[in-house]
């Protein structure tokens, strides 16, 4: 009996140390593969030293190496987790008029991403990234404060704002720019029309044309709203910014709001002082009920072209992303046609419609999503418009804002860091500091 126990004792141990070569502990190699989206038969772009970046979504944990001639990489030993993937290049203006023949005053990047992609345990495949290059512009959107501040002690929600940079060495003009807030999946997409990569296919959106590409050319838009002006009345000098607040004044200090009443916070450095804001939005003349708070300042009130809610108030927890765009002479933004989200029912004719603005208008955007991984969403914008996303890491009602990090300066003149690729090109403020640095 002792003999059989111990036998079965042996067959138990043994089990057990076969089946924890096979857990998640096992480390894998992952192989990468990068190339560009668009082949050209006239030149060929560098493969050689694209940097590869590789996640753990869970831990934070992360690794960069570089490709070979041929674009491959390969990540030795990695853990079985979710991942996020990213690429990039820079290629200066210089060599790429050598490469293309192609006359350029600024540097081109490059960029592909994979997000949430699963490497489980005896994974062999090799993961593909293809490269876009997307607009490194004159304009910038510098910093979003969405998270609010504390709701007991704080401002809540009325104290955000949105800032847009001069990150050109000339003088810009603030006038009919345009920002707007993206939309998208942000729950449990079990009711709409989805596309491989959990977002909406709005190719199936009800009035959509047959002959566009409505999910690669265009994005959607819950809000947009303009900054006001003659064509040269709101000038930007090189290296300054506009802020746009919710309400345009001193959030750290009461104030009476429209009802009477005083507003106020508890505890002031939670947050700002937005008295000093370039532009405010003001939605009282379209709502039956306006929030009280909502107190029209001296500041310039933007121009409402469609809203939602009671105020110009940004989803604190960050799942949706901003544009920053300006149209061209043919484009007339407000005629620009709207649509309801594409769901596998068909939608009653007074659902919400959202303006499709085509990607081509496009000076900026920044995709933000949850600080917790579990709740992040599919990505809204593709790789020529973000590469990457941000986002706070303590989450709502922190006071904290992401904010872009500074890559150089020359001549006193601070240059932001733009590659199209949000993961890389912001940080955050503990916080939020109107037209501050990081």
């Amino acid at each position: 009996m002792r003999k059989l126990l111990y036998l079965l004792l042996c067959l138990a141990l043994f089990s057990a140390c076969k089946k924890d070569k096979t857990s998640d502990i096992m480390p894998v190699d992952v192989n990468v593969k990068v190339s560009y989206q668009t082949e050209t038969g006239g030149y060929t772009l560098p493969l050689q030293n694209i940097s590869v970046k590789i996640k753990n979504v869970n831990t934070g944990t992360s690794q960069s190496l570089t490709t070979n001639a041929e674009g491959k990489v390969l990540f030795s030993s990695v853990a079985a987790g979710t991942y996020d993937i990213d690429a990039t290049i820079k290629i200066s203006s210089d060599d790429y008029r050598t490469i293309t023949g192609i006359a350029t005053n600024t540097d081109i990047v490059y960029n592909a991403s994979i997000k949430n992609t699963v490497i489980s345990v005896g994974f062999n495949g090799v993961v593909e990234l293809k490269l876009l290059t997307g607009n490194i512009g004159d304009w910038v959107i510098k910093q979003v404060y969405y998270a609010g501040s504390h709701r007991n002690n704080g401002a809540t929600y009325r104290d955000q704002f949105i800032e847009f940079y001069n990150n050109s060495d000339k003088t810009l003009y603030a006038d009919s720019l345009y920002f707007a807030e993206i939309t998208g999946v942000i729950t449990s997409g079990s009711s709409y029309n989805l596309l491989g990569n959990g977002q909406m296919d709005w190719n199936k959106a009800v009035g959509m044309p047959g002959n566009v590409d409505a999910n690669n050319d265009y994005v959607y838009a819950r809000a947009v709203l303009m900054i006001p002006g003659t064509g040269k009345q709101y000038p930007v000098l090189p290296g300054k910014s506009i802020v746009v607040a919710q309400t345009a004044i001193n959030h750290k200090s009461p104030f009476n709001g429209t009802d009477g009443k005083v507003v106020s916070v508890v505890d002031p450095s939670l947050t700002v002082d937005l008295s000093g804001a370039d532009f405010e939005a003001y939605y009282a003349p379209f709502l039956a009920k306006p929030l009280s708070s909502d107190v029209d300042t001296p500041a310039p009130n933007l121009e409402v072209i469609s809203y939602f809610g009671t105020d110009m108030i940004f989803d604190n927890p960050g799942r949706y992303s901003y544009i920053l765009f300006k149209a061209d002479a043919k484009t007339k933004v407000k005629d620009l046609p709207q649509y309801p989200y594409p769901t596998k029912s068909t939608p009653s004719s007074t659902a919400t419609k959202y303006y499709q603005i085509p990607t081509s208008l496009i000076l900026d955007a920044v995709e933000v999503q949850s600080n917790l991984p579990d709740d992040r969403n599919p990505k809204k914008l593709n790789a020529s418009l973000d590469a990457g996303f941000t986002f706070v890491p303590a989450g709502s009602y922190t006071s904290q804002s992401i904010i872009r990090k500074t890559e150089k300066t020359i001549n006193g003149r601070i240059v932001l860091k733009d590659t199209n690729n949000s993961t890389e090109d912001f940080d955050f403020f503990n916080v939020a500091i109107p037209r501050g640095f990081k």
